[in-house]
């Protein structure tokens, strides 16, 4: 234990700031248990409340999790790795495959939410894909969950002039997805530009993705471009940032 005449940080920070240096050296690998409240109290002489918080430090930052009544435990991590380029290649989606085939490998993934609606494009929506304020779109939300986990949450805006009585209104778009379809339709994507940022989820992403407090998330903006530069797709997406690797592999 740190020498705590001349260290001003609560003690709670002590302990949290031990375990987590441990954790990282391999002391306590993924999977296994932390000391318990009981454990630390007498390891550092401290009270409950300390112990308490100073775990509550560690699955804040999420490096370790809970488990109802067997204790806190170090995270495995198993990260989705979002290969940003492969992923949107014609490769996967002109041959039927989905988009996700480049990130998840043979991990089981879910969309248990769906919903596809209509609504008039707003001023950004308009702006993004170059139709007039208030025309009409195709709107696709959908949920995420891997291994058991919500990951993401997406929502895509199409023009109504490209999307309408196709498979892209139907929650099953078929092999391929959207893009496959669009490319049927004659307005195949050639051109994407992403827009990332992070930020604190909203209480209603939260919940939505069963995040630890303190988990932000990311926000990846795509637009799809014809060979022409017309846009045809707006995709807003919602990550849980504990879940991700962002990996960009491309040459100088």
């Amino acid at each position: 234990m740190a020498d705590q005449g001349s260290d001003r940080r609560p003690k709670y920070r002590r302990i949290a700031d031990e375990l987590r240096s441990a954790i990282q050296e391999g002391t306590y690998g993924p999977g296994d248990r932390l000391p318990g409240e009981n454990d630390l109290m007498a390891t550092y002489d401290v009270a409950r409340m300390t112990a308490r918080q100073a775990l509550s430090v560690l699955r804040d930052e999420g490096l370790a999790e809970a488990r109802k009544g067997a204790g806190v435990f170090v995270r495995s991590f198993r990260p989705i790795r979002r290969r940003g380029i492969p992923r949107l290649a014609q490769g996967n989606w002109g041959t039927g495959r989905s988009v996700w085939s480049a990130d998840i490998e043979e991990r089981a993934l879910l969309v248990d939410q769906i919903e596809v609606t209509e609504a008039r494009a707003t001023a950004r929506t308009a702006a993004a894909l170059g139709v007039p304020p208030d025309s009409p779109l195709c709107v696709r939300s959908r949920r995420f969950v891997l291994d058991d986990k919500p990951v993401l949450l997406s929502v895509s805006y199409l023009p109504a002039t490209v999307a309408a009585g196709t498979a892209i209104t139907t929650p099953d778009t078929g092999p391929g997805g959207t893009y496959a379809r669009l490319a049927e339709l004659g307005c195949k994507p050639t051109h994407f530009r992403e827009e990332i940022r992070c930020r604190m989820p909203t209480a209603d992403e939260s919940a939505r993705l069963s995040l630890t407090p303190g988990t932000p998330v990311i926000l990846i903006c795509r637009t799809a471009f014809t060979e022409q530069g017309q846009p045809v797709e707006l995709n807003e997406m919602t990550l849980d940032s504990g879940s991700y690797v962002l990996e960009y592999d491309f040459d100088a």
